[in-house]
């Protein structure tokens, strides 16, 4: 990935932790200059810290992507920083409640959507005018496995997570001739902070080895290998790449 991505400006939503700290080190690591946003403002800094000891460059915006106001701040900020916006991989989420359907109150099917979904709708609505200025643009939107395919109690992830596969193949329609493409990475089960504190809990202590026996490989993802696929998609080497839905799964969706 070395000097895939000099020179180029990207933001990073969710890139305090998991996959979202790995795609920001690793696009730093390619040369790009990094804004990391997170609502969490230790995590988002620890990860500018990091980029910073490496010899990269990188600032943080705390943002909430539920906010479209923040959002929008966010792009103005990054405008100010680096002059530019070439890419976006916007990833903040939230993981299911583990409810069934019915039990769900409005105000949680509400709070998955305003993340999962509006967020992605906000960010890219925002990315997308500052790079129609610019024209051209790179936006990689992190949907899942379960975007495609469902599991037992988490209908209202599901739901959101589709939904921004079929956002991201209308804005890759609309944009693709003034030079903004628009992707999506669907993650397998991934070794991220999240899943491991959920397999801490001792109702969940066989999950990991249920998990794994799901996906072809026989294992978990990293946030690693989410971020290499990542920083292809935002990199002029996947120039021909748009609307597409790319499973980085360890064949959980072959399965």
């Amino acid at each position: 990935m070395l000097n895939e991505l000099e020179g180029k400006s990207i933001v990073v939503t969710g890139g305090g932790t998991g996959i979202g700290r790995a795609t920001a080190l690793a696009c730093a690591a390619a040369g790009a200059r990094v804004v990391v946003a997170d609502v969490n403002l230790e995590a988002g800094r620890d990860t500018v810290s990091v980029i910073s000891d490496r010899r990269g460059e990188a600032i943080f915006i705390r943002t909430d992507v539920s906010k479209e106001e923040q959002v929008e701040s966010l792009v103005r900020d990054t405008l100010q920083a680096f002059g530019r916006l070439d890419g976006a991989f916007n990833n903040a989420g939230l993981s299911q409640t583990n409810l069934l359907l019915h039990e769900l109150t409005a105000e949680q099917w509400h709070c998955i959507q305003s993340v999962n979904y509006d967020g992605v709708f906000f960010c890219m609505k925002h990315e997308i005018r500052a790079m129609l200025r610019s024209g051209k643009g790179s936006i990689v939107n992190v949907s899942s496995s379960l975007g495609r395919v469902a599991v037992p109690r988490a209908a209202e992830y599901c739901a959101s997570k589709g939904g921004v596969l079929a956002m991201t193949k209308g804005a890759a329609v609309d944009y693709g001739a003034q030079g903004i493409r628009v992707n999506a990475v669907l993650p397998g089960i991934t070794r991220t902070p999240m899943v491991e504190s959920l397999a801490a809990q001792p109702q969940f202590a066989e999950l990991l080895p249920r998990l794994e026996a799901r996906h072809a490989l026989g294992r978990l993802g990293s946030p690693e290998e989410i971020a290499s696929a990542a920083v292809w998609l935002l990199s002029d080497a996947s120039s021909f790449v748009t609307g597409a839905e790319l499973a980085v799964d360890g064949g959980y969706l072959a399965m």
